[in-house]
């Protein structure tokens, strides 16, 4: 503890000013070490009060919540409605249920004006009221009616989502999403996939990873010999399209390293351009494991606009729809920021240790039922980040001339367009 002499100041700063360097060095080192001494009594205090009072530790815990870029995440207002733009950073789900409300609230109050409306034509039957009576009856409609009428949240508050799950509902697509892109929205019950590269590409190691990575691909190197002729995207894709398969990938290269993904969704498309960046082979992982041909599951987190649905339902339509169990692997897309982080891990239950916590949900609750079961996982990569630069409209002869989606229109730091 710092003696009585010694002045803490909060801004680390020194009491007072001398030229001798080793005295402010000394003098530094004990301020230091007094200002850590309080901080520890300080916490071993709060440790012994909490452990008596459980509750005091979950208020604390509720007020010193981090605020961070996702808490700050704004989004667009439309009046209950998606528009038809994929450029609208709205919530499906916030939108739907505006809308069952909206829905129930307008069915509640014709209900009520349907009753109301009876109860006049049995008053006017009765031919007992008086102008007294039907005062009051008015008075107390005016009063049901206002009790009825809920206030409106401001737009400002209706903007936010507070949607807490990371889950990705497919159910929630815009129509008319399902409208311009019909082929996305009804997957073939058996992917077959077609990976190549770019001209002059060197990438044929990574691209046979990535036949490991996608079930039921093929992996076919794409020549730029000088007697050969140069086949274009729209070229292979029309050849793969007559082949039976339904999706095309074609890996970018840039100094030997994969720095993009085109995806193309056969027949009509439409084209997709991710960039690549964070590429990790499995065997540079620590501790990897050793990919099988069956077929994986597929987890797809936190795709929430309708931009985020149409890239969920892209890659839905790469995976089987039917994954086969026994392989216990795993393959996860999650969406962070409009960071798209892919990991494949095998998984294994097992007994929970003693030194161990049991499983909580999002709420910090122990989850009922499995109190002593954990999940081991072991990463059999490759791992890489994706993040959606374009969407194209069909398969073009020279990409880019019309898109649907494009990015880099939005500098907003709070807004995500997934």
């Amino acid at each position: 503890m710092a003696s009585s002499k010694t002045h803490l100041s909060s801004k680390a700063a020194l009491p007072f000013k001398t030229a001798n360097k080793a005295k402010r060095r000394d003098f530094h080192v004990k301020q230091k070490k007094a200002r850590g001494s309080i901080k520890r009594d300080e916490r071993f205090r709060r440790k012994r009060e909490e452990e008596k009072n459980p509750r005091l530790r979950e208020e604390r815990l509720a007020r010193n919540i981090p605020i961070t870029i996702d808490q700050k995440r704004t989004w667009d207002d439309v009046g209950g409605d998606e528009g038809d733009a994929l450029g609208l950073a709205v919530d499906t789900e916030r939108v739907k249920r505006q809308k069952t409300e909206e829905t129930f609230g307008s069915v509640n109050e014709e209900t009520a004006m349907d009753g109301e409306v009876q109860e006049q034509d049995d008053d006017l039957d009765s031919m007992l009221d008086d102008d007294e009576d039907s005062d009051e009856t008015s008075e107390a409609g005016d009063k049901s009616s206002s009790r009825k009428r809920k206030p409106q949240p401001p737009s400002a508050q209706r903007a936010t989502s507070p949607t807490t799950s990371t889950g990705t509902n497919l159910d929630l697509s815009p129509e008319f999403l399902v409208s311009k892109f019909p082929t996305l929205f009804t997957p073939p019950p058996e992917p077959k996939i077609l990976i190549t590269t770019s001209l002059n590409s060197t990438l044929h190691h990574e691209a046979t990873i990535l036949t490991t990575l996608f079930p039921n691909s093929t992996y076919i190197r794409r020549t730029a010999h000088y007697n050969a002729h140069k086949y274009s995207i729209r070229e292979i894709s029309k050849f793969a399209s007559n082949r039976g398969y339904t999706t095309l990938i074609v890996l970018m290269e840039d100094q030997k390293r994969p720095v993009g993904l085109d995806i193309v969704h056969l027949p009509v498309g439409p084209m997709f351009h991710f960039t690549i960046s964070n590429w990790v082979e499995g065997k540079r992982l620590p501790g990897h494991g050793n990919p099988t041909t069956l077929f994986p599951e597929l987890i797809l987190n936190n795709f929430r606009t309708p931009l985020g649905l149409l890239t969920a339902h892209l890659f839905r339509t790469m995976f089987r729809p039917q994954p086969q169990i026994e392989a216990r692997e795993v393959v996860t897309l999650h969406n962070q920021r409009d960071y798209i982080f892919l990991r494949r891990h095998r998984y294994v239950f097992r007994e929970r240790r003693a030194t161990e916590k049991s499983v909580v949900g999002a709420d910090g609750k122990i989850v009922k039922g499995v109190e002593d079961l954990r999940a081991g996982l072991q990463e059999l990569g490759p791992r890489f980040t994706l993040k959606l630069r374009r969407v194209d409209r069909g398969i073009q002869r020279a990409s880019g001339q019309e898109w649907e989606w494009k990015s880099g229109m939005e500098k907003v730091r709070t807004r995500f367009q997934m």
